[in-house]
């Protein structure tokens, strides 16, 4: 009697997860953080474009046998994640502006899958120069102590760029800073 040739890999022979969540967990585990490594020059900081994004997520997605989809339904960016064993899903949208130029509206769908995305999969990005551990030990201003910084720079009594050095600028911050 002949032996039944092996066709099955170590891979496969590891068990697989059961349910889409169980997958999931998996998957944000080899995830972890996405690269911050494209300047957003309007608020003169970095974030994780789309592409980034799915570079750092789908193999993984694939992997447990999960496949992202975003899909334009109507007026919404759809995004889904779809377990193909089981045919289970979750899924989020958001609903787009009223734009009329086609060029705005293909930027406002790659955005909105890029927010969508991140939201879905509750993605952590990091930045990619180092400045990370430098900005997360300065603390951030409560709107009370900004607006009494504020006070104090129009009155003479402190510098803005002791404010800046000293504390973390959120964008709206920055903003209001820029019309001192």
């Amino acid at each position: 009697m002949k032996k039944k040739e092996q066709t099955e890999s170590f891979e496969d022979a590891i068990p697989k997860p059961s349910n889409i969540y169980i997958k999931l967990w998996k998957a944000k585990h080899e995830i972890g953080k996405v690269v911050k490594g494209n300047d957003n020059p309007f608020f003169k900081s970095k974030y994780a474009d789309l592409n980034t994004i799915l570079e750092a997520c789908e193999p993984i997605l694939l992997k447990y046998d999960l496949i992202l989809l975003q899909p334009v339904k109507g007026n919404c960016v759809h995004t889904w994640i779809i377990d193909i064993d089981y045919g289970d899903r979750i899924e989020s949208y958001l609903d787009l502006p009223n734009i009329v130029d086609p060029q705005k509206m293909i930027a406002a769908v790659t955005y909105y899958r890029r927010a969508s995305l991140q939201s879905l999969l509750s993605l952590q990005a990091v930045d990619d120069d180092g400045n990370t551990a430098k900005e997360g030990s300065k603390p951030t201003l409560s709107n009370e102590r900004f607006q009494n910084a504020i006070k104090a720079i129009n009155e003479g009594k402190y510098d803005i760029k002791v404010l800046r050095e000293k504390y973390h600028i959120t964008p709206e911050q920055h903003e209001i800073l820029l019309d001192l």
